[in-house]
């Protein structure tokens, strides 16, 4: 049999693997800036942590998860997104105690798995970019996590994104919401697809985000949830989307906006990008909103929380697309080429040297001919190259060479501790 990767996996290898490095590395420390720190939770999970959290009728539980019953018999389940994870994590390590500052922030940039088909952007399995922060209902939390996943995108240099957002209240608004779709798609029911008419006696709310033809043609006209909000969550609406104006954040309110899944409340949010070289319609690259009740479904004390998720293979197609001078391959600092007696010890002792100095250096270990040594540094587009001969090295000297204009000079051995020094003077 030949030997192979499950369908919906992809090897990322040496040179795509640095792009995706400067993706999460620039993510680090942008979300570091704002005072999120990182967690890892485990990658498979009890089956209850992502059935009670994303709803079985949602389409991870009912279609996507990848679940299976251990050695053990216990029900387990790869992880299909990140935030039920670190909420179990928040629950189980009591982070609410009073020993812990509010709002507890966090990152994670883990893998996900969900099984379904694969496409542009988007396998079996896949990695997410997510924050959360639990503690705070006020508004401004609504707002910092809307205006980093906005800058983010902007410090990464994604073009043409547009901020979808929209309200679902609380329980007693999503309460009338949900009996008001029922009155609308029941008499309906015998033209949506299978899917919905399911969905229409366990989560009606659910039609709305449906992707099959058969549905569409009934969406625009079925409610608006903005009309069901009451004083309280409109004024909170009002609140959020003023403060983002006045931020210089561009938005649309989005009435057909509802997320995929059960967790959610009060504003929800996904930034979508336009671009026709890569989707037919503009496709979300993050989406997020609050939950302020899903600590609780864990058995937490009653907790706020907000946050967001990026899928990052989408998010790597939109940047090699729209801003490929962040992948550029800028080489290597250093190659040692050596020829002579006795050189190898001192070009691996220059090496280890030269990398103890924050350098990038590298050398020939099969120490083929200097011709080809030289052809290899052209090839790791070295910035540098350092010639180590036998007859150089009796007279305490190496020959360090920058390769954009070809100017050499000699460099004593006991100064090789000290490159910054020799290259700001060469």
């Amino acid at each position: 049999m030949r030997v192979q990767k499950p369908k919906g996996t992809v090897d990322i290898l040496p040179g795509e693997s640095q792009n995706w490095e400067k993706v999460e590395n620039i993510t680090r420390s942008f979300l570091t800036r704002a005072g999120y720190r990182e967690i890892r939770t485990p990658l498979f999970e009890n089956y209850e942590v992502f059935s009670r959290s994303s709803g079985e009728s949602s389409d991870i539980v009912e279609k996507e998860m990848y679940d299976f019953q251990d050695k053990g018999g216990r029900h387990i389940a790869l992880r299909p997104e990140g935030t039920a994870g670190v909420v179990r994590a928040y629950v189980e390590n009591k982070i609410y105690g009073p020993d812990h500052v509010k709002p507890f922030n966090v990152y994670y940039i883990a893998a996900t798995f969900r099984y379904e088909r694969p496409q542009a952007g988007r396998q079996r399995e896949f990695h997410q970019i997510g924050i959360e922060s639990f503690g705070s209902d006020n508004a401004l939390s609504d707002v910092q996590t809307i205006m980093l996943g906005n800058d983010l995108l902007h410090e990464l240099g994604v073009k043409n994104f547009e901020l979808h957002i929209n309200s679902l209240g609380n329980e007693e608004v999503r309460k009338a919401y949900h009996d008001a779709l029922i009155n609308y798609f029941t008499p309906l029911k015998d033209k949506l697809s299978e899917d919905s008419q399911r969905r229409l006696g366990t989560n009606p709310l659910r039609i709305l985000d449906s992707k099959d033809e058969r549905d569409k043609e009934f969406l625009p006209d079925a409610p608006k949830i903005i009309d069901y909000l009451d004083e309280d969550s409109k004024a909170k609406f009002d609140h959020i989307t003023q403060m983002l104006k006045d931020l210089g954040i561009d938005y649309v309110i989005d009435d057909d906006l509802v997320r995929g899944l059960d967790y959610y409340t009060g504003v929800i949010f996904e930034f979508m990008v336009a671009d026709s070289d890569l989707w037919a319609s503009p496709t979300t690259v993050l989406g997020g909103g609050r939950y302020n009740h899903l600590v609780e479904e864990f058995d937490g004390p009653e907790t706020p929380a907000v946050g967001f998720g990026i899928g990052e293979e989408r998010l790597m197609l939109v940047l090699q697309k729209q801003n490929p001078d962040l992948f550029a391959d800028h080489g290597i600092d250093f190659f040692l080429a050596n020829i002579g007696e006795g050189t190898e010890l001192k070009t691996i002792e220059t090496a280890r040297a030269l990398r103890k100095q924050g350098y990038q250096v590298d050398f020939d270990v099969d120490q083929k001919k200097l011709k080809n040594q030289f052809k290899k540094a052209d090839r790791l587009k070295a910035s540098y190259v350092i010639t180590i001969g036998a007859r150089d090295l009796a007279e305490g000297v190496v020959q360090l060479k920058r390769l954009s204009d070809g100017k050499q000079i000699p460099v004593a051995l006991e100064k090789l501790g000290h490159m910054a020094d020799i290259i700001a003077e060469l």
